[in-house]
């Protein structure tokens, strides 16, 4: 058999079902123009409520300058190599050191991108004698790095301290004949249901378990807590979470992520991780151009302030028209609607083509059959007239949906 016929046959899981008709538009769309609340989608302007510049700044007038300058300076191949070889810099070690900070660690290591970042990192913690105990709706990032781990793994409920609690248990009886460790993997801030990962009733277990707490906050970096430093600052368990990762793509608007912890567990992943050991180090113009990010992040919580007055208008809108944002308490704003698949494209189609609202859509088997589930990302760039925009479009796209209306029209151009 030519391992080319199976491709030919079948393009993969539920996601390459769907490219033929679903690619440009539903997957793989062009947003162009200035990153912001209004851009350009197949030639209209649109309010787009997908992309996960928080803070809003993608476009910040300083960010922009420094990166700039910081090209202009260095260019984008500065500095070559693996940082363990000729690639280091004091302004990476700055902006690790800085990092640590603002998380409330000792110290801190930049990795190249968030997702191999997370995958590595756990490939690097545990052998085959460890358990992993981890939350069912962990991000892909988690379930691949999960899958590289020779050993035993439990998953608990999800948010399900009762479940986590009876996999502790598990875990430890196991271990205790592997002669292992267990690391308990959560995150945040969930990124589709918007919930946070109940992280001090997790760290209290440790009362009665013994396990080390690996938290991926990509969502929570910049956005939760009173400083921003994350969502074990929101919860007041800074000190209960063992190892912290964050990523650079959300609050940050930039590429990379970084991983903090007390200094000796930092430098056995700095001189393990085969990923970042044997990978350029991240160019001069990004780690710069994250120094000025981060330096905003701490220096102006008004953009934060400016995210959570767009967020709790635009939620507590949708609460008030009857709309049902699942269980999230974070600034993710899931819409869940009942309709099938040619439903939910028809409503998402005439979402953009007839009211120019841009916004994610998840369909099964992300979510169960039956379900759709519209995503909102509120940002610092968002204004208020933007919320009532999108108010008043989707209160009448749901009229039409509880009609009937998507059924007999089920693609809808203006």
């Amino acid at each position: 058999m030519d391992i080319f016929d199976k491709i030919s046959k079948n393009m993969g899981g539920p996601l390459g079902q769907h490219q033929k008709w679903s690619h440009g538009y539903f997957s793989y769309p062009k947003l162009e123009g200035e990153i912001g609340a209004h851009m350009m989608f197949n030639g209209k302007e649109h309010l787009v409520w997908s992309l996960n510049n928080y803070l809003g700044l993608a476009n910040h007038p300083e960010v922009r300058e420094a990166d700039a300058q910081a090209a202009a300076d260095y260019g984008m191949a500065y500095p070559m190599g693996a940082r363990m070889m000729s690639g280091n810099s004091k302004h990476h070690e700055e902006l690790e050191n800085d990092l640590a900070a603002y998380v409330g660690k000792e110290d801190a290591y930049l990795l190249n991108y968030g997702y191999q970042g997370m995958l590595s990192i756990i490939d690097t913690l545990v052998d085959r004698n460890d358990v992993i105990v981890y939350d069912a709706e962990s991000h892909a990032c988690i379930i691949d790095g999960l899958r590289l781990h020779m050993g035993k793994r439990y998953v608990y409920q999800h948010n399900d301290i009762e479940s986590c609690e009876k996999q502790l248990e598990r875990a430890t009886k196991l271990a205790a004949t592997t002669g292992g460790g267990i690391l308990l993997i959560t995150e945040g801030v969930f990124g589709m249901s918007g919930a946070q990962g109940k992280l001090k009733e997790i760290v209290a277990l440790k009362d009665k378990f013994n396990f080390r707490i690996l938290v991926d906050d990509a969502h929570g970096f910049g956005t939760m807590g009173k400083t921003g430093a994350g969502t074990h600052e929101e919860q007041d368990c800074v000190e209960g979470i063992d190892i912290y990762f964050g990523t650079f793509a959300k609050s940050m608007a930039g590429i990379g992520a970084f991983v903090a912890a007390d200094k000796q567990i930092v430098d056995y992943l700095r001189y393990n991780m085969r990923s970042q050991i044997f990978a350029k180090a991240l160019p001069m113009p990004m780690v710069l151009g994250l120094k000025k990010r981060l330096e905003l992040l701490r220096s102006k919580p008004e953009l934060r302030e400016k995210l959570w007055a767009i967020t709790n208008a635009l939620q507590n809108g949708l609460k008030e028209r009857g709309f049902n944002l699942g269980v999230t308490n974070t600034m993710v704003t899931p819409v869940f609607l009942e309709g099938e698949l040619y439903e939910a494209t028809a409503l998402t189609r005439d979402l953009r083509e007839n009211y120019g609202i841009f916004c994610s859509i998840v369909i099964y088997p992300v979510i169960p059959k039956g379900l759709i589930l519209l995503r909102l990302i509120p940002t610092a760039a968002h204004s208020l007239e933007d919320v009532q925009r999108t108010l008043d479009a989707y209160s009448e796209m749901a009229e039409k949906l509880k009609a009937g209306y998507y059924k007999e029209n089920r693609m809808v151009v203006a």
